[in-house]
């Protein structure tokens, strides 16, 4: 007898408020810096080590106008987070893309994005998702490529000496611009 998959349980939706500032800054540091993120694939800690955000930053981005974090639950447990800006014309950025490391891999994120891009189309018209990733991510590049995202030719420089993105362990980061047309 073959076994059936199990159905994935429902993942919610909603917008960060600033009483989530704690619980998003301890998602966002766990997948991508420390020992904690080594139980996933997205970690950064082999490049940076320090901080990825922190509570100012993302009280920030909770209360600038034309941005949102939208928030993944499920039974009302934060699993997974990103942000989103509008920028001008029929742009949005995405970028703070967090998922719990003990669940990556089994598709939330994948839902998350899906997620993402339909508030940037659907509720503000946005044709283009644009994103930077750091050039030495090989594997999650390739996980954005396999979800419609191209490589634009353009890249960013990384912020060396701003201890807010991080304290980087190598000399040769930077990001890579990336797009996808929604």
């Amino acid at each position: 007898m073959n076994a059936q998959p199990r159905p994935m349980p429902a993942l919610g939706f909603r917008t960060a408020v600033p009483g989530d500032v704690p619980a998003l800054v301890d998602l966002v540091e766990s997948a991508y810096r420390g020992d904690a993120s080594r139980q996933g694939w997205t970690t950064e800690a082999d490049m940076l080590e320090g901080q990825r955000t922190d509570a100012q930053s993302v009280r920030a981005l909770i209360d600038k106008d034309g941005s949102r974090i939208v928030l993944g639950l499920r039974d009302g447990q934060l699993l997974a987070c990103a942000h989103l800006e509008r920028h001008d014309g029929d742009r949005c950025y995405f970028g703070m893309f967090s998922v719990r490391p003990d669940l990556q891999g089994g598709g939330i994120g994948r839902r998350l994005l899906d997620e993402c891009e339909r508030i940037a189309r659907d509720e503000w018209g946005c044709a283009t998702l644009d994103m930077t990733v750091i050039r030495q991510r090989e594997e999650l590049i390739a996980w954005y490529v396999r979800r419609g995202f191209r490589d634009t030719g353009t890249t960013k420089p990384f912020p060396y000496g701003d201890e807010r993105f991080g304290l980087p362990k190598r000399d040769d980061l930077v990001f890579l611009v990336f797009e996808k047309p929604l």
